[in-house]
């Protein structure tokens, strides 16, 4: 397997389209967090690009790595990085976020797409990373934990859904 990892391009529009719209029909869950059909696939790209960079910011957002996984140049799925956390990401998202499309599952890209973010986070100079699961999700909860994750607590989320925070340390 040669995952790569790598910021969306505008070469990328058709398949991520796709790609966006089969993860959300099986999971309910996005591949472009704030991605919107109705815009121009140039403006979502150029939004990443400053999100990393701190630049242009909706209020309550913080600076951001939006990355690719690519395997033989086909989308798999995706990985987000918050560079720092605020009171919503410190209870609901964590540092990072990572995504792998159905058709994909089940292949250690999962596994993959977040040991290389951790490397990723470290160059941001994260410490230790917080991530944070639904507790149903035994599938996240192991590749957390196979990449070093030790349980922090259980939690609720604020739907009242239950959770597990990991803590994963990067010094």
């Amino acid at each position: 397997m040669e995952l790569c990892l790598r910021p969306v391009r505008q070469s990328d529009e058709i398949e991520f389209r796709s790609a966006h719209v089969s993860l959300w029909d099986s999971d309910q869950f996005a591949l472009g967090l704030d991605y919107r059909a109705d815009e121009p696939f140039a403006a979502f790209v150029e939004r990443k690009a400053c999100a990393a960079r701190g630049v242009g910011l909706p209020e309550g957002f913080v600076p951001a790595t939006f990355l690719i996984a690519l395997v033989d140049g086909e989308i798999v799925g995706r990985l987000s990085i918050r560079h720092e956390l605020n009171e919503f990401l410190a209870t609901e998202g964590g540092h990072i976020g990572y995504g792998v499309l159905k058709p994909h599952r089940d292949r250690g890209y999962a596994t993959e797409i977040l040991r290389q973010g951790l490397i990723v986070a470290r160059s941001l100079g994260i410490e230790s990373a917080l991530l944070i699961c639904d507790e149903a999700n035994a599938a996240s909860a192991s590749v957390i934990e196979r990449c070093g994750g030790i349980l922090r607590e259980k939690g609720v989320s604020s739907d009242g859904g239950p959770i597990r925070r990991y803590d994963i340390p990067l010094s």
